[in-house]
């Protein structure tokens, strides 16, 4: 990946949302486990959304090709980099950075990227890559429980792409990012 399409404000960006995908996970995921655990759905499935709502928001405010992609390979450096990936070890590197690649591919459908429509589309795809690939690869779930859990990750995908609106809103009126 080029590196030299980005500004030194794009990677900053970059940098911030990779951090703060990282920072949010283990903060959302243990409040979520009080609900998921009880009803047996993966509590990363319906954490996810809160989460990767921050490689949407690098697609939306940087937009440029490649930066939501940038934000998972970050995050997976820094995951298995810090020793931090858990249970799921080098399967980290699929969980982080596929969902970058599908915000990728998802956002080429929409003209306008900062749509609530499009966000929640996003963030849901992503959310959903990320946990088809820890529940077939690390939990091995079987076909019904696996459904729950995808469509818990589609529904935290489309909180999570919400909230990721309602930021960008508030990031143009503030004046942090250019208003177009």
């Amino acid at each position: 990946m080029n590196l030299n399409k980005f500004s030194a404000e794009e990677l900053l960006y970059i940098a911030v949302f990779s951090a703060l995908g990282l920072a949010t996970k283990p903060i959302i995921t243990p409040i979520v486990h009080l609900v998921s655990t009880p009803l047996l759905i993966p509590g990363g499935s319906l954490a996810g959304g809160f989460y990767m709502m921050w490689i949407v928001l690098a697609a939306v405010v940087v937009d440029k090709l490649g930066a939501a992609l940038l934000v998972g390979v970050v995050q997976a450096i820094v995951i298995l980099s810090l020793g931090f990936f858990g249970s799921h070890g080098a399967v980290s590197l699929l969980s982080y950075t596929v969902p970058g690649v599908m915000v990728e591919l998802a956002r080429l459908l929409f003209r306008n990227k900062e749509a609530v429509f499009a966000q929640a589309f996003m963030c849901s795809v992503a959310n959903i890559s990320g946990a088809l690939i820890v529940t077939l690869l690390v939990m091995r779930l079987p076909l019904i429980p696996l459904i729950i859990s995808l469509l818990a990750a589609a529904i935290s995908g489309i909180i999570g792409g919400l909230v990721s609106y309602n930021i960008t809103k508030k990031m143009r009126k503030f004046g942090i990012i250019e208003v177009r």
